[in-house]
């Protein structure tokens, strides 16, 4: 079975080095890109088995990000889930209705992380 393939968009590098390191031990391959364009273009090299797409990001923000995703038919199947560090009360049911798949918040709980995505993954 070939790893899961995962794309993390996230500005700060401490969060995609965390979460690469975190999920690259669980046998998963990340991708990683830190503004809009540059997942762009790594969606255009791989196309991955999940997204997990920080909300404020620099240029075109993470909710703009995951409308564009949803829109294109080849991305329309892939989980797009927010990754961010909102965490106020209503801040998971809002990203939801705005086309998130699911809600991750920030600092992950590193010993939980990995299976919350596979979970993602898998629903």
């Amino acid at each position: 079975m070939d790893a899961l393939c995962i794309l993390v968009v996230d500005d700060h590098e401490v969060n995609l080095l965390l979460a690469e390191c975190v999920l690259e031990a669980d046998g998963m391959e990340v991708l990683r890109a830190g503004d809009a364009e540059s997942a762009r273009v790594a969606l255009r090299a791989r196309q991955p088995d999940l997204i997990l797409l920080d909300i404020q990001l620099p240029g075109v923000d993470g909710l703009s990000l995951a409308r564009e995703f949803k829109a294109d038919a080849r991305l329309a199947g892939v989980p797009v889930i927010a990754f961010t560090a909102h965490a106020m009360r209503g801040d998971e049911a809002r990203f939801c209705a705005a086309g998130f798949d699911g809600y991750l918040a920030k600092p992950i709980e590193v010993t939980r992380f990995a299976r919350q995505v596979r979970d993602f993954v898998a629903s």
